[in-house]
C-alpha cells in the first residue's frame, strides 16, 4: 500500500516540477529591440486632405519581412491601430502571458488596447503586409 502511495506522490511531484519549469520557460521578458526585421516597401496616404479630423495621420501600408529566428519588439498600438496580414509564412504572437501561433492568410487586429510581439520560430521568413493609421514624428 505504501509503494503505491509513493509512486502517486512522485506522480504529483514530477507533474508540479515540470508544470514550474515548463511555465518559466514560457515566461521569458518579451525583447525591447527588433532582431531580423526589415520593411521591404512603404506606401501611405495623407488623410487630412482626405478626412476632417485627420490632419498629420496617414494611412499606411508595409511589408514586413522576420528571418528565422527573428523578434519584432514588444510595442503597443495606443495611438496606430493595425490590421496585421501574414502574407507568407507562421509567426508566434506574444499578447500578455498568451502565446499563439498565426499562420499565413490570418489577419491579426491591433486596436489601442494591443501590446504584443512576434517571434519567427520556422526555418522560412515570415511576411506581414501591415496596414495602419499612423501618426508620424514631427
Amino acid at each position: 500500500m505504501r509503494k503505491g502511495f509513493g509512486a502517486i506522490v512522485g506522480g504529483v511531484v514530477g507533474l508540479v516540477v515540470g508544470t514550474a519549469i515548463g511555465a518559466s520557460a514560457f515566461a521569458q521578458q518579451p525583447p525591447t529591440e527588433n532582431k531580423g526585421v526589415s520593411i521591404k516597401s512603404t506606401v501611405f496616404i495623407e488623410l487630412g486632405p482626405e478626412i476632417e479630423g485627420m490632419a498629420g495621420r496617414q494611412l499606411r501600408m508595409r511589408s514586413i519581412a522576420l528571418e528565422p529566428g527573428g523578434v519584432f519588439a514588444i510595442h503597443n498600438h495606443k495611438d496606430r491601430p493595425a490590421l496585421e496580414i501574414i502574407s507568407k509564412g507562421t509567426v508566434t504572437e506574444f499578447r500578455g502571458d498568451t502565446r499563439r501561433e498565426a499562420v499565413e492568410g490570418e489577419t491579426v487586429i491591433s486596436d489601442r488596447n494591443t501590446t504584443h510581439w512576434w517571434r519567427n520560430d520556422s526555418a522560412t521568413p515570415v511576411v506581414f503586409t501591415v496596414v495602419d493609421v499612423f501618426n508620424p514624428p514631427k
